[in-house]
């Protein structure tokens, strides 16, 4: 090792008097602590980039389910500016309406009251920001190839409307390689500024759990990464402002955008996995319910359950990976195998319903059901790629007369997104053969089984994907009990 000029993994030097000075003060540390050598290496990046805590201005760009939270949380400790192309959300937030239902219309009012935040349309009211974040979705097309129109568009967005110096960091799931060759040079493209020299690029995936009020995004541990050095430094220095949780600092973009998509294909395929075995055990007569309770009594068995797997995130992020994989030249097989198995659930639950309304013997083309709860998941408003959905499909091929009902959505969306009629709680009584309960939303669970039994005819049927309802209490109200 040469003392004049020192070398670490993300390729910054130290020279003369600083290498010396690095030396003295390491040997003042405890080795056997990671937060001393953290200490270290850590450099003074906002100081070193001519700026301080008082003029760091935060842009985020894409105000929806990741980057609302993340703008008012920012908002706390920064000047803000929040940006969304969609002006139907900027006339919501500016009159304090929160349409996640993540934040909360008491702290978004209370954001907007402190005037350290501003939403806006106007994408040039971006040149004030010297550190942005793009928060925007990354969907896949019909053939399942990942599509990046979005973070393209915020690129160019961003780079019309960037000033030297800046920080840029992507959150959105993407594959490995995204933010440096796809990201930045179209950044570079539209700001004519150069990459590395001019502004700096950073990748800190989003790890948002839509409707859980535990696990908010300051009670996560960050994930954080960086071009350089200097650049990674300044990045967790922002962050680590408005997480508690703690910083992770990934070793290069590269295995922080790798974390993220494995975190959401890892849970997939664990989903996929019990689904598979739901469907061997109803062919063995026993409830998989009742198999993984005795399974999880072992110490390293992970529990999880059966069940429809949609939002914005699972469905689509494995396909991101493949898609890499393939670029490289590696035919992935188990990912895809998960992502049949739980894309084709839909068409188990059919089934099982079909044959509950025959035991029943109730016609399919003759009932009438309830479907209950349509978002993707409960307690929240979000119904993209809801597993409803394709339910709904199946059950409509058999003619299967159909309304819905979901608190968290308004009828116009029930009927825009899901072609059912709205149920009319007006009505004394609907007499639906059955009531089908994808989401149990908590205004959902209030009606006890009694009142829903009211609503139907003689010998209904409950599909209850979640198990929500006591299968006992289920039977004695008069409903053949299904699940997966």
């Amino acid at each position: 090792m040469v003392l004049g000029s020192f070398k670490c993994k993300t390729h910054w030097r130290l020279h003369g008097k600083e290498a010396r000075d690095f030396f003295t003060r390491a040997a003042n540390f405890s080795y056997n602590s990671k937060k001393s050598l953290r200490k270290i290496f850590k450099r003074q990046s906002v100081k070193k980039m001519n700026m301080s805590w008082d003029n760091v201005v935060v842009g985020v760009v894409g105000l929806g389910y990741v980057g609302l939270p993340l703008a008012v949380r920012m908002s706390k400790f920064f000047k803000t500016i929040g940006a969304d192309v969609n002006q139907q959300k900027i006339n919501s937030l500016v009159h304090g309406i929160d349409y996640t239902g993540d934040v909360g219309d008491a702290i978004l009012h209370d954001a907007i009251e402190s005037g350290n935040i501003q939403f806006t349309n106007r994408a040039e009211l971006l040149k004030g920001a010297n550190f942005i974040i793009a928060a925007v979705p990354t969907p896949v097309s019909k053939a399942k190839v990942p599509d990046l129109s979005p973070i393209l568009s915020a690129a160019k967005t961003i780079g019309e409307n960037l000033q030297k110096g800046t920080t840029v960091v992507l959150e959105s799931t993407v594959f490995p390689g995204v933010t440096q060759e796809i990201f930045g040079p179209a950044i570079s493209k539209y700001s004519s500024l150069q990459m590395g020299v001019d502004f700096f690029l950073g990748y800190s995936p989003e790890r948002v759990n839509p409707g859980d009020k535990e696990h908010t995004i300051d009670k996560i541990v960050k994930v954080v990464s960086g071009q350089d050095e200097k650049t990674l430094s300044l990045v967790a220095e922002v962050y680590s402002k408005i997480i508690s949780a703690g910083i992770h600092r990934a070793s290069c973009i590269k295995v922080a955008e790798a974390a993220k998509v494995i975190e959401n294909t890892q849970r997939d395929l664990n989903i996929a996995l019990v689904n598979e075995f739901a469907r061997i055990f109803r062919l063995e007569g026993i409830d998989v319910a009742d198999v993984l309770a005795a399974a999880a009594t072992k110490w390293n068995f992970l529990n999880f359950t059966p069940g429809l797997v949609g939002g914005h995130c699972l469905p689509e992020d494995p396909y991101y990976l493949t898609h890499r994989a393939r670029e490289k030249g590696y035919n992935p097989s188990i990912i895809l195998a998960g992502r049949y198995v739980n894309d084709t659930i839909a068409e188990d639950i059919e089934k099982i319903i079909l044959q509950g309304l025959n035991t029943r013997g109730k016609a399919a083309s003759a009932s009438k059901l309830l479907i209950m709860g349509l978002t993707f998941k409960e307690n929240v408003n979000d119904c993209r790629h809801s597993g409803a959905k394709d339910v709904i499909d199946r059950l409509r091929e058999w003619n299967v007369i159909l309304d819905g009902y979901d608190p968290q959505l308004t009828e116009e969306t029930i009927l825009k997104e899901f072609r059912v009629q709205p149920l009319d709680l007006n009505k004394p009584c609907h007499k639906y053969d059955g009531i089908v309960l994808i989401s149990p939303h908590k205004e959902i669970l209030k009606f006890n089984l009694k009142t829903l039994a009211s609503q139907c005819a003689d010998k209904p049927v409950l599909f209850d994907l979640k198990r929500s309802y006591s299968a006992i209490d289920a039977q004695n109200a008069g409903f053949l009990y299904l699940h997966l």
